[in-house]
């Protein structure tokens, strides 16, 4: 396998920018380098957890290597050596089941460590959740799902950190955390994954929204609750790390820097630049006191679950993009309600449709629920409309690198939010 892993960097080279999760899609890698390469399992097949550094930022792998690779995993084939086709792993039901177990009490390399009081059954049927975004997950014996985070940044992982102060303080509408897998990179502990309780029946809020709209305005409002009681439990679970401040000129300055750097080299944003930089610093104008607290950081349809009559919060690391410093910094509440109204208006508007009625009402049902627990956002304009641009920007940056027929939804907000906030 030694020398499958040293042929390996040409292979990664063409393969990485064709999956989901790879950060840079629309070029090729500059420089790939196989960092480390732990063995979990040897013989046939064999796996492997690799860290590689491809244009200074570290992915983790999982490579597997078969003598001959089954028809089934055709597709995951990444190299053929002399000692077998070496492919994604995560793919491979049959390792992917003994994954856990192999990392459990490991040495070196990465570690999987139980939760206390989290009693793990291992060995359970595996398989891989098809949809694949900036990070990989699996399902075990439809009773557990572990996130594997594709990029590999040390220090405190927001998705760990926050699922742990949030059960510290009882916080309900949260999966529970059950495990972590770690490693140490330049000396410093790095998340590579965290596994969670499993909903099997549960289904994601933007299946419901865009399925079922007439239906959806009830649970628009309990969602809204949801969110309210959660940013409750946030704002207690990291009470002496929260920020009083009477304005908001740092969170203006902060969005101005953020529209300067996604808003290079996009035509689309220039005729917007000057409206959206006056957005924002309409938020110097308000005047507080506000609390700056941890938040969720990129909440939208697909990372609220219903199941069992109530709403589930997932996927609290924040934009994956964003160095974890910013994930991890403390934001305004409304941050996460604006991006779950550029949810509803994506739902609103996504294969063609144009409904922004149905839009509105979403946002008013939402608003409403979460008014029941915290302030209404209604009643703060100025932040709702500067918070949703900021995400609207971000968006047109993103489908224009993932998903070009998607941009005018974004760029379609962007006006029409100026035309309202103008």
């Amino acid at each position: 396998m030694t020398t499958a892993v040293d042929t390996l960097t040409d292979a990664l080279t063409r393969w990485l920018p064709r999956q989901r999760w790879y950060a840079a899609k629309d070029r090729t890698p500059d420089l790939v380098h196989v960092d480390r390469v732990t063995t979990l399992l040897d013989g046939d097949p064999t796996l492997l957890h690799v860290l590689v550094s491809v244009d200074g930022e570290r992915y983790q792998l999982l490579l597997g290597r078969r003598a001959s690779l089954p028809a089934a995993l055709a597709d995951a084939a990444i190299l053929d050596t002399p000692d077998g086709v070496v492919y994604a792993a995560t793919h491979d039901g049959e390792l992917m089941s003994r994954l856990l177990g192999r990392l459990h009490g490991a040495v070196d390399g990465p570690v999987f460590e139980p939760e206390p009081g989290a009693r793990i059954a291992f060995d359970l049927p595996a398989r891989v959740v098809g949809v694949e975004q900036s990070n990989t997950s699996l399902i075990f014996g439809d009773r557990y799902i572990l996130k594997l985070f594709r990029r590999v940044l040390p220090g405190a992982h927001p998705d760990v950190e926050l699922h742990r102060a949030l059960h510290s303080v009882g916080a309900r509408h949260v999966a529970r955390m059950l495990g972590t897998i770690t490693t140490r990179v330049d000396g410093v502990p790095a998340a590579l994954g965290i596994l969670q309780e499993f909903l099997p029946d549960a289904q994601d809020g933007w299946t419901l929204a865009t399925t079922d709209r007439a239906a959806f305005g009830d649970e628009a409002t309990a969602l809204g609750r949801a969110l309210a009681t959660v940013h409750t439990a946030l704002a207690c679970a990291f009470g002496p790390r929260n920020i009083a401040v009477n304005d908001l000129s740092d969170t203006a300055d902060r969005l101005r820097r953020r529209f300067a750097a996604l808003a290079d080299g996009i035509p689309e944003l220039a005729p917007h630049g000057p409206a959206l930089r006056a957005a924002y610093d309409r938020l110097r104008d308000a005047r507080g006191p506000f609390t700056l607290q941890r938040v969720h950081g990129d909440l939208h349809l697909g990372q609220a679950l219903r199941a069992g009559g109530r709403w589930t919060l997932i996927d609290f690391e924040g934009e994956p993009g964003r160095p974890l410093a910013e994930r991890n910094a403390a934001r305004h509440p409304l941050q996460d309600v604006a991006t779950m109204l550029r949810s509803f208006d994506y739902a609103a508007h996504h294969g063609g449709a144009s409904d922004t009625a149905w839009a509105q009402r979403m946002r008013d049902a939402f608003c409403a629920g979460y008014a029941e627990v915290l302030a209404d956002p209604r009643d703060q304009p100025v932040l709702l409309h500067a918070f949703e641009l900021d995400k609207a920007v971000y968006e047109v940056a993103y489908e224009r690198a993932h998903r070009p027929d998607w941009v005018g939804i974004p760029l379609g907000a962007i006006t029409r939010i100026l035309g309202t906030a103008s």
